[in-house]
């Protein structure tokens, strides 16, 4: 009797086994498979064609700006441009492949910011900044997960409360009013530079990093892929789905928090008005470098992509004076020519 109660208790002796197989089947059919292993086997054609726009982008830069476009000044502005929302694509490219949505990011970024320069937190000075602006984002983003995971609600419906909910608590805080940040050292992070390049560039390129190997080198990435992929799978192999789901809403959160940080320091300010749209950046970035709104396959290089042939887009509009509909519209048209040569790209394989 105790020996058949022992067996339905406890898992199989090879159930963390069974967990790494499904999480690997899973990861070796998506963006970290092939011969660009973590660049993407099955994302290749996409990254060549993101890549192939922004040469031409940065073709057409040079012919029509040769004096300001093509220059390592310019170059280096259009990565402090990235920077921001490229932290904030991170985030949403883990919630993305793990099956989910977050409308939520650009309110977080703003509540953040207005929370971390009220009179009371900027007293703690730049280390009470940064712990408030990370903890209010991270929380935030929990509670998303808990309510997506536990509470079986859709992501959508969820994170677009959080959206609503977020920019409405930053106005209350705020009072509508741009507040202004007095701790010199914390302006000090969008004002220092290291070897010429600004720190927010670095700050950019090291959660790339380290979301990279999250993603393509841990437990955690390939699990994600298999929760993405096949949700009901992963929980049969043991993956602890719900959990899992949670702490993707998680890290999207903590993106949101080092991102309110980043633009709390750019314009010496804490705004509701913060991010505005940028949940929309963000997702479209993250769909054009490859990752599939059902989940299940994406990378983090295929949406950093995304996000410099935005911003370089953003760069020539202003560069060359034009309007932000125009540069809009522009942005709309690229999107569906790039998704179009993905699509065209996976035919032509299937069909060879």
């Amino acid at each position: 009797m105790n020996e058949r109660i022992r067996d339905t208790a406890a898992p199989p002796a090879d159930e963390h086994e069974r967990v790494e197989a499904l999480a690997a089947d899973a990861a070796s059919t998506g963006p970290s498979a092939g011969p660009f292993a973590g660049l993407g086997g099955r994302s290749e054609f996409r990254h060549l064609a993101l890549v192939v726009a922004l040469l031409i982008l940065f073709g057409l830069g040079a012919a029509m700006k040769p004096d300001t476009f093509a220059t390592t000044e310019n170059i280096i502005q259009i990565l402090t441009l990235a920077s921001v929302i490229g932290v904030m694509t991170v985030g949403m490219t883990f919630v993305i492949i793990g099956g989910g949505i977050d409308l939520s990011v650009g309110a977080l970024v703003a509540l953040a910011s207005v929370w971390s320069t009220t009179v009371a937190t900027q007293s703690y000075g730049m280390a009470g900044m940064i712990f408030t602006s990370l903890v209010v984002a991270t929380v935030c983003g929990l509670v998303n997960g808990a309510l997506i995971a536990y509470g079986r609600l859709v992501p959508f419906i969820v994170t677009l409360a959080m959206m609503v909910a977020g920019r409405g608590l930053a106005e209350q805080l705020s009072d509508r009013k741009s507040q202004i940040v007095t701790v010199n050292s914390f302006l000090d992070i969008a004002l220092t530079k290291v070897l010429g390049i600004p720190l927010l560039v670095y700050i950019f390129l090291a959660v790339v990093a380290v979301g990279w190997i999250v993603l393509n080198r841990t437990t955690f990435g390939r699990r994600t892929y298999a929760v993405g992929g096949n949700p009901e799978a992963a929980r049969l192999a043991g993956i602890n789905v719900p959990l899992h789901t949670a702490l993707l809403y998680v890290v999207s959160g903590l993106c949101c928090g080092i991102a309110a940080i980043m633009t709390t320091a750019q314009t010496n300010t804490g705004a509701s008005t913060h991010a505005p749209n940028y949940e929309l950046d963000a997702i479209a970035a993250v769909v054009i470098g490859g990752t599939l709104l059902t989940g299940g396959f994406g990378s983090i290089i295929g949406s950093i992509l995304g996000v410099l042939v935005f911003t370089t887009i953003q760069d020539l509009f202003i560069l060359n004076n034009l309007s932000t509909p125009i540069q809009n519209i522009a942005k709309g048209a690229i999107i569906v020519a790039v998704l179009l040569i993905q699509r065209w790209g996976r035919t032509h394989r299937t069909i060879t």
